[in-house]
């Protein structure tokens, strides 16, 4: 079997649409195009000597207050070559939109959905783009760095009388 170099595979076949490539600890991000990603991925899977037939994981990231705000990053193993890659995408926190990889591994319709309902991106062309997490008619997307914290005071002797008042405790 012939195992191609992934970065050189990837820039000979997508050019400018790899913005950058980073190793660290034996670990390789590629950060490519956002609109390119669904493509770079069908390649990652189709082409023989880089065949990335497992996608393990995809994971959203906030960057707040930085911007491009969000990235999403797309784990990926190749069985036959025993190695791993991961693909990275920057999206902006005004409208953080990238294309579905669902039809290249169906596996990422249940990542990209949990995305979707605690980061707010959105993934076009996805089968079935719902809230998985929350209930429906929630509002916001809670691991957004800048979602409202919700919390209950924490009751000690010094402030008993004050958080008791709040308490909702039962009426008759």
């Amino acid at each position: 079997m012939t195992k191609l170099d992934p970065i050189e595979a990837l820039q000979a076949a997508f050019g400018d649409a790899i913005e950058d490539v980073s190793t660290f600890r034996g670990d390789t991000t590629v950060v490519v195009s956002a609109a390119k990603i669904a493509d770079i991925g069908r390649y990652c899977l189709q082409t023989e000597g880089l065949e990335y037939n497992l996608l393990s994981d995809v994971t959203g990231i906030d960057y707040y207050p930085q911007e491009p705000r969000f990235a999403v990053a797309y784990h990926l193993y190749s069985l036959p070559h025993n190695r791993s890659l991961r693909l990275k995408v920057y999206l902006p926190g005004d409208d953080p939109v990238v294309p579905s990889v669902t039809p290249v591994w169906p596996t990422a319709n249940w990542f990209e959905r949990e995305i979707y309902d605690l980061l707010g991106v959105t993934f076009t062309d996805h089968p079935d783009l719902r809230r998985i997490l929350m209930p429906e008619g929630w509002d916001g997307h809670p691991l957004r760095k800048d979602y409202p914290l919700g919390y209950e005071t924490v009751q000690f002797s010094f402030n008993f009388d004050e958080v008791d008042r709040h308490k909702p405790y039962a009426k008759e």
